[in-house]
């Protein structure tokens, strides 16, 4: 999402109980006369270079010390070498003035749809970014704010009636929220929804991108992005990244809906308040939920984790890599956030100039390279049912240690994960353990019976390919 200064844990119980469509607020103006034609939408069909993919979330302004879209240029090639597949730039539209959070605002309180940011570069500076990352075969796609603009939008002085407005006929902010900086729109105007369709298209056919991220995605009416994925899709087919984890939303309108429910666990996990068997839970429960080829984004950090609940390190510990791995192995496609690549343990300022200090943290991205990796080449770890299913392997140490099995054809992945401060000794026994593998991370290979005894540190993990 972006800005509030209460957690995101509490904004997503919010959405869970938002009722899909809902704009809050009454509504003034001239009701917009709606066609009620059925419309027919298409199944998702993800383009077809996401199945072996990884996400990498791009802070521009705190990237660099000049926060350009020029500077940040030439990162691409250490992006490239890391194994980064799709890049998601938070929002790089010009940013409001009116009700300013800050002295740089929210990058998600935006002035226009159509622009780049002048403190970011120019369109042609954007375009020009656009061609390198795809020359390196990498792909991009921006974050898009549906529920709300800047006050100093000129669709507010053009259109007053594409905005949620009060009583007295005034703008207001998102129900719910602090967001004083931005002003909900109306989703009940069919003009209001033309036009963001419009912009949506504008980028893909001006700038060449991927797709978008979505913000927020659950407050915004599910037919509209069902009809947005379509007008988008006869154009290139994209990538649609929801912020939500509403099972809806993949039927017909985004590739991925956010991992927010496992990422809660594992910092639950991490501070003791609940141990290793959730995961168990989680995955039994969110099989019933989503269906095979519904992608899940997991995650250790992001924008708003990092900057107004703590960096991965002050909520995961000692934990963190374990964690890291749980997310790059089980189902669903992993995300890298701004520094997290070298240890960054500091939140970010989200109004100010803050840049990433890249020297002062360890360089782990050769951890992230080894995972990126055996994503792309071993196919039970590739996502959606390109990839293959999770079998948990019961154990000894069950409330200490999360086992499991992905396998698709020839290819077979085993991870053990200690998710406790203390050494463990643990029992398995299951046949799909059996065979020859090899340690991902220290290259030695390593022989597998149904029946095995396995030793593993506080916080250590393994993890084995066939």
């Amino acid at each position: 999402m972006k800005q509030s200064l209460f957690s995101f844990f509490g904004i997503a119980l919010f959405v869970s109980l938002f009722v899909l469509g809902s704009c809050g607020g009454s509504q003034s103006g001239e009701p917009t006369q709606q066609d009620t034609t059925p419309v027919s939408y298409a199944p998702v069909t993800h383009p077809e270079w996401a199945k072996t993919a990884n996400i990498y979330e791009v802070n521009l302004r705190q990237y660099t010390q000049s926060g350009t879209i020029n500077e940040f240029v030439k990162e691409l090639p250490r992006l490239k070498a890391m194994g980064v597949d799709i890049l998601w730039f938070m929002p790089i539209h010009p940013i409001g003035v009116v009700n300013r959070k800050g002295t740089l605002g929210s990058y998600y309180s935006v002035k226009d749809y159509k622009a780049v940011a002048p403190e970011f570069g120019t369109m042609e500076d954007f375009k020009a970014m656009v061609d390198s990352i795809h020359k390196m075969n990498m792909y991009i796609i921006i974050d898009w704010v549906a529920n709300h603009t800047a006050w100093d939008n000129e669709m507010l002085a053009n259109h007053k009636e594409w905005y949620t407005l009060d009583s007295t006929g005034k703008p207001t902010p998102p129900e719910g929220t602090d967001w004083s900086d931005v002003i909900d729109l109306n989703y009940e105007n069919m003009e209001m929804r033309k036009y963001m369709i419009d912009a949506l298209k504008f980028w893909v056919k001006e700038a060449n991108i991927d797709g978008y991220r979505c913000d927020v995605a659950d407050w915004v009416p599910v037919e509209f992005w069902n009809q947005a994925r379509k007008e988008l899709d006869e154009i290139k087919p994209v990538f649609m990244l929801a912020e939500a984890e509403n099972p809806e939303l993949h039927k017909h309108a985004f590739d991925m809906t956010y991992g927010w429910h496992l990422h809660h666990v594992a910092n639950q996990i991490a501070k003791k308040e609940k141990d290793a068997s959730e995961l168990v839970s989680y995955f039994n429960q969110k099989a019933k939920e989503f269906q095979a080829d519904d992608y899940r984004m997991l995650f250790t950090s992001n924008h708003d984790e990092n900057s107004w609940n703590g960096t991965e390190f002050e909520r995961m510990g000692k934990g963190t890599s374990t964690f890291a791995v749980l997310m790059a192995t089980v189902p669903g496609m992993p995300l890298i956030y701004s520094g997290q690549e070298v240890s960054m343990n500091k939140r970010l300022e989200f109004f100010e100039k803050d840049p990433i200090d890249w020297k002062k943290g360890k360089d782990i991205s050769g951890f992230y390279k080894t995972l990126f990796e055996l994503k792309k080449r071993n196919q039970a770890l590739w996502n959606g049912t390109a990839g293959g299913t999770m079998t948990i392997i019961d154990n000894s140490e069950n409330k200490a240690v999360f086992a499991f099995v992905r396998e698709k054809e020839q290819n077979k992945v085993v991870v053990y994960l200690n998710l406790s401060e203390k050494p463990v000794k643990v029992k398995v026994n299951n046949p799909v353990l059996e065979g020859e593998f090899t340690n991902v991370f220290n290259g030695k290979k390593v022989a597998q019976k149904a029946d095995n005894n396995i030793t593993l540190a506080a916080w250590e993990y393994m993890v084995l390919e066939k």
